[in-house]
This record gives C-alpha cells, structure tokens and sequence, in this order.
C-alpha cells in the first residue's frame, strides 16, 4: 500500500479523476468514426491514441514533472526515491475494436504505483458515463456510489460470466449461468467489482492492462486467480512480460464454484 499523507492521496487522487475525465472528453471526438469498409480502422486508432497519449504526458508535466510514467516495463533507475517514487500507469483506450466501431463498451484507464505498490486506479467510460475508481486500502465505487463484489457463494443458472475473444477455443465449459463478452477486459473487471456479474475470465494480458483495475477490484473485494483457485500476485509481473496463463476475476467465495465449471483444453 502507498506511503503518501492523506493530503498528498487527495491530491493525486483529484489529478487521476480529472485528468482521465478529460481524456475521455477528446477520446469522443474520434469515437465509432472507423472505416465502415473495414473491420478494424488502424489509422483512427492510432491518431486516438497518439492524442490521449500526449495530453497525458502535457497534464503530467504540468502537475507533477518529476514522476514517471510506466511504459512496457517498470523504470527501476532511481525509483522509490524522492518524487520518483511515484509511476503512472495509463492506458488510453481499453476496447479498441469497440471504440472505433461505434460500440459503447470502452474506456480509459490511470493507475498509480508508489514504492512498487498501487495507490489508486480509476477507469472511465465516456460513452456511457460509468467512472469507476479507488484507492488501496479504501473503498470501491462506481460514480460516488460505493461498490461491492457479490456475496454469493454459488453459482446457479442466474449466474454470470465474462469471457473473452476465442475463449471457446480453449475451454469447456460446464458453467450453468449467462457467458458474456462485452470486448472490453477493464469493463469486465469492474462489473465484477460491481456485483453485476460473478466472475470474468481473462487471458494475454500485461499488468500494465490490469493496474487500475486490480486497485478498483480489490477495493471492492476481489481478487485475481488461477485456475486451480490459487492468488495470482500481479506485482510478480512488472517487467511487463505476458501474465501466465489465464486469470480468474472473482470472490474469495466463488473461485472454487467458478473454476469447477471451467477445463481448459490440453
């Protein structure tokens, strides 16, 4: 957990909120303006993300010049020291295809990590107004609405999980509930943070992926496993190489429930 005083969290926890509320403002400027003559339009996206990316590092400057900004690994050289201490962690469009085809799921991330633990995570969706975000050891909430994981402690045929693209591919599946795929892993996670589903599945993903979603679901009481119901730690991955295997996002209570119904093809 972070070491910062209250009044520092306040601060940076204003900045994060802030700052991706406007990102999200630019981001519907480009947002289901892709190609209608192509599945995915590259050039758009790129443009997006070339944008987000240099407000963020404007805003950054401007509010605090001398903290770091994760890219594909974690800058050790001089961190835990001083303002260093600090890394950012930014994901501006999570939902890729979604967003430049016109779908509303999508959104943008920010996370924070202070002396290699997270601070705070916040991620927000502009076409449909949700903001999720926390901070470590605090609570979780959607808007200013506190927010929680389910409390269930089974799953039956009212149940829901969240899958991803080809997930068919590589399991079978006995699961007796709802399987969805909205496109979006951040969504996923904070639906699950939310109570709205039981559980979500999610595969080839880096923790630069899931910063600022880790710090929402485990606020709200979640936790990410493997299939076998044991914690996956994801600080074991901040050198930014491929998370192992696929990951179980869920309860305490129902990650034996969840992972009885999932087989994951040899």
């Amino acid at each position: 957990m972070g070491q910062g005083d209250s009044l520092e969290i306040t601060e940076l926890d204003s900045f994060a909120m802030e700052t991706v509320r406007e990102a999200g403002q630019k981001a519907l400027d480009f947002y289901g303006r892709g190609s209608k003559d192509i599945r995915f339009d590259e050039a758009l996206v790129t443009e997006a993300e070339l944008i987000l990316n240099g407000f963020f590092q404007e805003k950054l400057r401007g509010a605090f010049p001398d903290h770091q900004v994760f890219n594909s690994a974690l800058i050790e050289e001089g961190y835990t020291h001083e303002e260093k201490r600090y890394v950012w962690i930014y994901d501006p469009l999570d939902g890729i295809s979604n967003f430049q085809g016109g779908i509303p799921i999508w959104g943008i991330s920010l996370a924070l990590l202070e002396n290699f633990w997270p601070l705070l995570g916040c991620f927000y969706m502009p076409s449909t107004g949700d903001f999720f975000h926390a901070t470590a050891g605090g609570q979780a909430f959607c808007g200013e609405e506190v927010i929680r994981t389910p409390r269930r402690d089974v799953i039956d045929d009212e149940s829901v999980l969240f899958t991803y693209s080809r997930f068919h591919n590589s399991f079978q599946s006995s699961f007796p509930g709802k399987m969805l795929n909205l496109g979006c892993t951040t969504a996923h996670i904070c639906y699950v943070a939310t109570g709205r589903a039981d559980a979500a599945i999610v595969a080839n993903e880096t923790y630069q992926d899931l910063a600022a979603s880790r710090v929402i679901l485990e606020a709200a009481g979640g936790r990410f496993y493997n299939l076998q119901g044991e914690e996956v730690f994801l600080n074991e991955y901040l050198k930014g190489e491929r998370i192992d295997g696929p990951l179980l996002v869920t309860t305490p209570l129902l990650r034996y429930p969840v992972a009885r119904h999932l087989r994951k093809f040899s």
